[in-house]
């Protein structure tokens, strides 16, 4: 019986693959069919796809919702239907801007703005994808989303008067098209722009530097040295405080029953004293790991302070 792997697995996604095709190559590595990614990035760009395996595939929800960090090449005086260079010309304009202009520019955007999603994304109205409508040469109204831009560095200008080009490392939010954020700088330039590429170097905690390619998964495999790469589920939540659960409460804790403060094995909870002042050091919705003392992982639990009880956010055991 072949292995099935959890957790989660850092892709360097190559330029010409699509996110689906990476996870449709991985079940063939990996001989699995639970697998499933994090968030699409177009198939022109490259860089770290956070993919989720077997009980991490749990956790998919969980990783779209973290930062990102890109750095995008980006072509003034051109604008396209995709809002990257990959798409059909719409206009171009002279480009007649100064390094100071574009660096003034670029710091309107840092903090929260209204962007409106490209026709070519992947959102659905009415029951179809954009691009579907894209590619059938309709333009539909899309509502502008709040997103929040952390912070924009100008990396490189040398090429700002030969080429219209600049690099910029931009760390957002989730939602965040890096192709419209090329576009309405351009548009506040008075010269129009469009992304000429782009590398996503980090999603959390996950770096382009730990990225591994489809070829190295593969090469990994056959040396059994999968472990190297795969990380374990609970590795997003190191930050977070842990507990172990006694012994006799383990077969509830395994169908995701809640949990008491006098569940938990702690030496310092020998009466109902400490069980209260162990309660208010847990505000309501705090977070935990939660562990057996084998050191087998269950999941992510929350404080409900109104109850007193510990209650299963995601829960990642499953019974051999």
């Amino acid at each position: 019986m072949p292995n099935t792997y959890n957790g989660l697995i850092n892709i360097y996604k190559e330029a010409g693959y699509t996110s689906n095709d990476v996870v449709a190559r991985l079940r063939g590595i990996l001989h699995q069919k639970k697998i499933g990614h994090t968030g699409t990035l177009d198939p022109d760009a490259v860089g770290v796809l956070v993919v989720c395996l077997g009980n991490g595939t749990k956790m998919c929800d969980m990783l779209t919702d973290h930062d990102k960090e890109y750095i995008a090449v980006c072509k003034l005086g051109v604008e396209t239907d995709t809002q990257d260079l990959s798409g059909n010309v719409v206009g171009s304009l002279e480009v007649n801007v100064s390094r100071q202009e574009l660096h003034e520019a670029v710091k309107a955007f840092v903090g929260e703005y209204d962007q409106i999603p490209p026709m070519y994304s992947a959102i659905k109205i009415g029951g179809k994808r954009l691009y579907e409508l894209a590619r059938e040469g309709k333009t539909v109204e899309r509502k502008a989303r709040r997103i929040n831009i952390e912070a924009i560095s100008i990396l490189d200008d040398s090429r700002l008067e030969d080429e219209g080009l600049f690099t910029m490392e931009v760390k957002c939010s989730k939602g965040t098209y890096i192709r419209t954020l090329c576009h309405d700088i351009g548009q506040r330039l008075g010269c129009g722009a469009a992304m000429a590429h782009l590398t996503r170097t980090a999603v959390g905690s996950f770096h382009l530097e730990d990225a591994v390619t489809l070829d190295r998964v593969e090469e990994l495999r056959d040396q059994g040295l999968l472990d190297e790469v795969i990380k374990s589920t609970e590795v997003l939540f190191k930050d977070m405080d842990y507990v172990h659960i006694k012994e006799a409460f383990l077969p509830k804790l395994r169908n995701g029953n809640p949990f008491k403060f006098t569940d938990i094995v702690d030496e310092h909870l020998p009466d109902e004293q400490d069980v209260v002042e162990k309660d208010a050091e847990y505000p309501d919705k705090t977070r935990i790991r939660v562990y057996g003392l084998d050191n087998v992982f269950y999941g992510i639990y929350y404080y409900d302070a109104r109850t007193k009880m510990f209650k299963v956010e995601k829960f990642f055991y499953e019974s051999n």
